[in-house]
C-alpha cells in the first residue's frame, strides 16, 4: 500500500525534477496533488517548475560531480529527467547506489541522443526509420549526405525543441547545416545524425503509459513542426485500425526495450508505405500539452501516477482538442504577455502562460488549448487564441 507523510515531514515522499520548463512545471503540480515533497533543478535561475516546487537548485546538470552531490544531499525516492542534457553516466552511478531513476537510468542514457535510440530501434529491434548516417566532422557529413542524397534533414546528436535541425537541399548546404547543428546542440561535441528525407501524410505522438498494470495509450497526436519544434498540436489524429495497431506495436517494443515506469512520448511518421519510427522521450512531451483539454487525466498526471507505482488501467479522450503556441520574437527579461482576456473569452478555451524569466527570438512562452465538437474547429480556436496573445519586450526595466 502506497502513503507517505506531509511534505517536510520525516514521512514524506520526495521527487526531485532535473530541468524545470513549462513540461516540468506541470509534473510539480501533479505531484503536490498528490502530497509528494519536490525538488526543481535547471541551469538558470527562476525556471518555471522553480515558482511551484517546494524549494529549487540552479547547477550545471551536465557536471557529474555536482549533480551527483545535490542527489546525495536531497536523497530524494525519484529522480526524474526532464530534459536531455544531463550527465546521465552520474545517473547510472547513482542508480547502483540505490536511487530510483524515472524511468531507469538506461533509458535516460539512451534517449539523451539520437544515436543510441537511432540504433536501438532500427539495429537491435528492426524497426522501420527513415535511412540515416552519422556524422563527427564536415567530409563525414559531406559523404553522408552524397550516400542519402539530398533533401535530408541533419540534427544534432543532443538537441530539443528543434535546436540546431536543418534541411540541406543540395549538397553545397552542407557546411550550413554543419553550422547550424554545433550551434544548436545541448552538450560539447560535433557529432550529428542525417537522416533521408520522409515524405510522410503526418507526423504524431503516441503517448504510451508503462505502469505497474502494464501499457497503455493515449489517443494520437497530430503535430506540426516549424525550424525542428512545434507549433501546434491536436487530439484525435484520425488513423486507420490497421495503422494505429501497427504504431502502437513500434512504440510497445522501444518503452519495453528502455523498461520503467511513466509517459513515453514516441513521435512517428505516417506514410504511404506504412508508420516510420522517428524519435522516443521518455517523460511528457511538448505535443502532449493538449492533453489538458482533451483526456480524463493529463500525460502529466498519468506521468505522476505511473512513476509513484499507481495503476493506469485506461486513458479516455473527453472531447476533440487542440493546442497553439505563442512564441516570442523580441529578446530581454523585460517584458509583458498581453492578450490573455481576449483570448479567454473564446470558447472553451484555455491558456497556459509558462512564466520564463526572459525571452529570446523562437522561445515558446505560452500556449491555448481549445476544445470543442470537432479537431479541426478546435485547431482553429487555438491558432486563434495563441494570434491574440502578444509578447512585448521593453528595452529598459519598468
Amino acid at each position: 500500500m502506497a502513503m507517505w507523510g506531509a511534505p517536510f515531514s520525516a514521512q514524506s515522499r520526495k521527487l526531485l525534477l532535473l530541468g524545470s520548463g513549462e513540461l516540468g512545471k506541470e509534473v510539480i503540480i501533479e505531484a503536490q496533488r498528490l502530497g509528494v515533497e519536490t525538488v526543481a533543478v535547471d541551469s538558470y535561475e527562476h525556471a518555471p517548475a522553480m515558482g511551484v516546487a517546494h524549494r529549487s537548485y540552479v547547477i550545471d546538470m551536465l557536471d557529474a560531480e555536482a549533480l551527483k552531490a545535490l542527489i546525495r544531499l536531497e536523497k530524494p525516492d525519484l529522480i526524474v529527467p526532464e530534459i536531455e542534457a544531463i550527465a546521465t553516466h552520474a545517473l547510472e552511478e547513482l542508480e547502483q547506489e540505490g536511487f530510483f531513476v524515472v524511468p531507469t537510468a538506461r533509458a535516460a542514457r539512451l534517449t539523451m541522443d539520437r544515436e543510441g535510440i537511432r540504433r536501438l530501434a532500427a539495429e537491435e529491434l528492426g524497426l522501420p526509420t527513415a535511412a540515416y548516417r552519422f556524422a563527427d566532422s564536415l567530409d563525414e557529413l559531406r559523404q553522408a549526405v552524397e550516400e542519402l542524397g539530398t533533401p535530408c534533414v541533419i540534427k544534432p546528436i543532443m538537441s530539443s525543441s528543434g535546436k540546431g535541425q536543418s534541411i540541406c537541399r543540395v549538397p553545397e548546404d552542407a557546411e550550413v547545416c554543419w553550422n547550424t547543428a554545433l550551434e544548436g546542440a545541448r552538450a560539447k561535441g560535433t557529432r550529428v545524425i542525417v537522416e533521408a528525407f520522409v515524405s510522410f501524410r503526418s507526423e504524431i505522438t503516441l503517448l504510451t503509459v508503462r505502469s505497474v498494470s502494464g501499457t497503455v495509450f493515449c489517443p494520437p497526436i497530430g503535430h506540426i513542426q516549424k525550424d525542428g519544434d512545434y507549433v501546434e498540436s491536436w487530439q484525435p489524429h484520425f488513423m486507420s485500425a490497421g495503422e494505429l495497431e501497427e504504431a502502437q506495436s513500434i512504440a510497445k517494443a522501444v518503452t519495453d526495450q528502455l523498461g520503467g515506469r511513466g509517459i513515453f512520448g514516441v513521435e512517428l511518421f505516417l506514410t504511404d508505405q506504412g508508420v516510420l519510427f522517428s524519435e522516443v522521450s521518455p517523460r511528457p512531451h511538448d505535443t502532449g500539452m493538449v492533453t489538458m483539454a482533451t483526456q480524463d487525466v493529463s500525460q502529466f498526471a498519468l506521468h505522476v501516477r505511473a512513476i509513484l507505482g499507481f495503476p493506469v488501467e485506461s486513458v479516455q479522450l473527453l472531447t476533440p482538442g487542440a493546442s497553439a503556441t505563442l512564441k516570442a520574437e523580441g529578446e530581454g527579461q523585460a517584458f509583458t504577455v498581453s492578450g490573455m482576456g481576449e483570448a479567454l473569452a473564446l470558447p472553451r478555451t484555455q491558456i497556459r502562460v509558462f512564466g520564463k524569466p526572459a525571452v529570446r527570438p523562437g522561445r515558446r512562452m505560452a500556449v491555448a488549448l481549445s476544445a470543442a465538437e470537432d479537431v479541426e474547429i478546435a485547431r482553429t480556436i487555438a491558432k486563434q487564441a495563441a494570434s491574440m496573445l502578444k509578447v512585448e519586450v521593453y528595452e529598459n526595466e519598468q
